[in-house]
Parts: C-alpha cells; sequence; structure tokens
C-alpha cells in the first residue's frame, strides 16, 4: 500500500431525515412568498431549498482518514505517533464520552445522529488536548486503521 493511499476513510454525511426536512424547507420559503406573485413564490421556493441544502450539506461534509502516518478530521492533521490506542465505544459509552465524562479541552468530531465513535488518547506531552472523540460509523474499521 502506498503512503497516500488512506487506510480509513469516512465521510459522516447527514442521515436523509435531514434532506426531507431541506425539501420542507424548500416548501416553506416557496408558502411565504406565495402572496406576492408566481415568480416570488419559485424564487422563495428555490432559494430556501438551496440554502437549507447548503447548510445540511456543509455540516455533513465531515471527513475522517487514516492516511500517510496520520488522522486526518476536518482540518486537523495528527501524526499516528502522537496517539495512544484507540478505544471503540458502544452506543452508551459514547453518549457518556459526549455528555458527563466529556473533557472541554478534547477535540471532538460530533455527529448526534451517528451513536457509535472511537476515543484515542493523545500522547503528546507537550499538547494540552487529552484525547480525540470521533463519531464513526464503523468503530471497529477506524480502530484497527489507528492501531495498525
Amino acid at each position: 500500500m502506498q503512503p497516500s493511499t488512506p487506510r480509513y476513510d469516512e465521510r459522516l454525511t447527514a442521515p436523509w431525515s435531514w434532506w426531507a426536512i431541506c425539501a420542507l424547507v424548500a416548501f416553506s420559503g416557496g408558502l411565504l412568498t406565495f402572496p406576492i406573485g408566481t415568480v416570488a413564490t419559485l424564487a422563495g421556493l428555490v432559494g430556501a431549498g438551496a440554502l437549507a441544502a447548503a447548510v445540511v450539506s456543509s455540516y455533513g461534509s465531515a471527513r475522517i482518514r487514516v492516511v500517510a502516518g496520520s488522522l486526518v478530521v476536518g482540518d486537523a492533521r495528527i501524526p499516528l505517533t502522537a496517539l495512544g490506542e484507540p478505544e471503540e465505544l458502544d452506543a452508551e459509552e459514547a453518549r457518556a464520552w459526549r455528555f458527563h465524562k466529556a473533557d472541554p479541552r478534547a477535540f471532538m468530531l460530533l455527529r448526534s445522529y451517528i451513536p457509535t465513535a472511537v476515543r484515542v488518547e493523545i500522547t503528546d506531552p507537550a499538547d494540552p488536548t487529552p484525547y480525540v472523540y470521533l463519531s464513526t460509523r464503523n468503530p471497529k474499521a477506524l480502530a484497527a486503521a489507528l492501531a495498525g
């Protein structure tokens, strides 16, 4: 495997129900502008739909990758040498780490619609971040990529 080939690659896309809500927002935009006329109704429909779709798309574009000896999460790039053993979290444990066990200094990629996660200690003594918490649909594969 080449160093630039990702060992793990996941995009945390928004669930289909959020796209249904986008359609409802577009419909609402059309209804709000309906009294003004047909052109305004179409403009309201398209404008509200495009704005809602842009918001959902940008939120759902979070990406987790393990590539070239680094964990890449959004704009963050963490060398694998600075990470400890990954811990797979089931839904209940992941919820606990999102709430009462959470450390405000931690790097967290949270997605409420994804129940499972992986938590990895930061072993670099110069880094004040205690751990990385990543929502993931496949915690076993991500933990294996981080450990391997």
